[in-house]
């Protein structure tokens, strides 16, 4: 639950608020990082709240839904406040600056160099302005009353989104980090090395029992380790070595000078000459080494110690985050590694859990345990987006792009849901199904990247369909109730039958040199194939060999 009362609001805001930059404006960045899951960079951007900025607080193109967003955001600091019909009525009169070409070049013209010409400018909203609708977007913490509920009845291209709005639709992206508690481990008879940064910064470096090590909370359901960048990783050629010394009673003194040791970070560390205690701790590098200790606890004797690193330093600032990402060097640290803790990433976790909790699972970080769900990893998740949402399937072979250069574009989106993600899941196993069991070629059949083509595919049949269009605006309506994913798949399946025989009919006299691997990286083939398998959709629907979308769903709901 969040507190949208005032003064308690400041405290989310706190990252957003700035010397010259107005709380109103703090505010809407805050939405626009939390409900339309920008990058924090985007939502900053987007936003205008100056003077001069003739009532617009922000303008951002939303292209999933195909809508220019402008956006008005007043805080109120009384308990009980209520927005009426007036200021609505004055945030409809600044839309109408939106309404045509013309109003908006006059609106541009008269703005001078002001955030709103320049955002303007930068978004080319004027040329944009044809094809794209414009949808106002009132945000407060304030509630509506009956004039305002009235007034918005009359007006449907303003939406208002108001406190009770803002805590039913809050997805926190906070991760449940700390053990709490304390934890004591005994360095009598061993030096012990100190640093301090500050009054609150400060390490203690000391090698430290393995055995007082495994009575760290948290060990056997992997919470110890939420703020690592990866969980265990299983089987690797490093997490072998390390089980291999452990096994070796000979090396066990010996551990410290080959092992780079753990990194503990807590609320607070105290050190004498006799003991080092925690209070409230987490580790951020170490998760591959204690877990090949737990797993193997019985080969463990008294000789046994790690170099062990104890800072005291607050969870989740930023000082963390930089000795979090600067400390896992045992094992590669892929892009995706070093997005694991990121808010977008926690915040589609918490909205798996709470939507789907027991059916689908989101893993952010690779190894993490996961028990009693289907999982759909970020990885794969940021695939099917490359294809269906930015309908590049012909760059899904660059996986590492999800996570470094395209991250914005892939996740930083107000569509990109838990429903969304799930929706692509269900498309692409059902793809993967249908391939496997009807295209010829098996060759391109099995390539990566052909599932990637379908899914785009798919995703055109979508666009021109008003069904389509209601799924791809409402995915949830389709897929939170396991019923209704049934009928979904049922309503698809002509679809994804009828792509399939075409796909077929391309593909199956395709010779032994043909170089599907290279077709399928070239975005002319693929956008000129997947142009192919539409038209042919559309004309078995046409000529009623195929039934509409629509059609369909309604039988399914029969």
């Amino acid at each position: 639950m969040i507190d949208l009362t005032y003064p308690a609001l400041l405290e989310p805001l706190a990252p957003f608020l700035a010397p010259k930059r107005n709380e109103s404006a703090s505010f809407l960045i805050w939405y626009l990082n939390n409900y339309y899951r920008l990058d924090e960079v985007d939502a900053v951007d987007s936003v205008c709240d100056q003077m001069g900025d003739k009532g617009v607080d922000g303008i951002y193109v939303n292209e999933g839904a195909g809508t220019i967003d402008v956006f008005q955001s007043k805080i109120s600091q009384k308990a009980k406040s209520t927005i009426g019909d007036t200021q609505l009525k004055e945030f409809a009169g600044t839309l109408t600056q939106f309404s045509s070409k013309a109003n908006l070049q006059k609106l541009y013209d008269s703005a001078g160099d002001t955030q709103l010409a320049r955002l303007i400018r930068r978004l080319g909203l004027i040329e944009l302005l044809g094809s794209y609708e414009v949808h106002g977007v009132f945000v407060t913490n304030s509630t509506l009353d009956g004039n305002g509920e009235a007034f918005l009845q009359h007006s449907p291209n303003i939406r208002f989104i108001g406190g009770k709005e803002l805590t039913k639709l809050y997805v926190s992206d906070q991760k449940d980090t700390l053990k709490i508690g304390k934890a004591m481990f005994d360095v009598s008879g061993f030096s012990v090395a100190s640093y301090a940064v500050d009054k609150d910064a400060k390490a203690f470096i000391a090698p430290v029992s393995a055995k007082e090590l495994l009575k760290l909370n948290g060990i056997d359901d992997q919470s110890l380790f939420s703020l690592n960048v990866r969980a265990s990783l299983g089987n690797t050629q490093v997490n072998r070595d390390i089980v291999s010394s452990i096994k070796t009673p000979a090396l066990h003194k010996k551990f410290p000078l080959f092992h780079n040791g753990i990194t503990i970070l807590a609320q607070k560390v105290d050190s004498d000459e006799n003991k080092i205690i925690v209070e409230n701790y987490f580790v951020v590098n170490g998760c591959q080494s204690l877990n090949a200790l737990y797993q193997n606890q019985d080969q463990v004797t008294d000789n046994l110690r790690l170099l062990t690193k104890f800072i005291q330093v607050e969870a989740g600032s930023e000082l963390s985050e930089i000795i979090t990402s600067y400390s896992n060097n045992q094992n590669g640290v892929k892009p995706r590694d070093f997005k694991s803790n990121h808010p977008i990433q926690t915040r589609l976790q918490n909205e798996f859990k709470s939507l789907y909790k027991n059916e689908y699972a989101f893993e952010v970080k690779r190894g993490e345990p996961i028990k009693g769900a289907e999982v759909i990893s970020n990885e794969n998740a940021g695939l099917y987006l490359v294809a269906f949402d930015l309908r590049e399937p012909w760059t899904t072979h660059r996986k590492y792009q999800v996570f470094e250069e395209k991250y914005a574009d892939v996740f930083g989106r107000p569509e990109v849901t838990a429903d969304r993600i799930l929706l692509c899941h269900i498309l692409m196993k059902e793809i993967e199904a249908k391939l496997s069991q009807e295209l010829e070629n098996e060759l391109f059949g099995k390539y990566a990247l052909t599932r990637y083509l379908m899914l785009y595919a798919i995703r055109r049949a979508l666009d021109s369909d008003e069904l389509g269009k209601e799924l791809l605006s409402n995915p949830g309506k389709f897929v939170r109730d396991s019923k209704s994913r049934v009928k979904l798949q049922n309503t698809l399946s002509e679809l994804l039958d009828s792509l399939v025989i075409d796909l077929n009919v391309e593909t199956s006299d395709l010779g032994e040199d043909f170089d599907y691997r290279g077709k399928l990286r070239d975005k002319d083939y693929v956008t000129q194939l997947s142009n192919d398998l539409i038209a042919g959709y559309q004309k078995e629907v046409k000529r009623k060999k195929a039934t509409p979308l629509s059609e369909r769903w309604k039988q399914a709901n029969k």
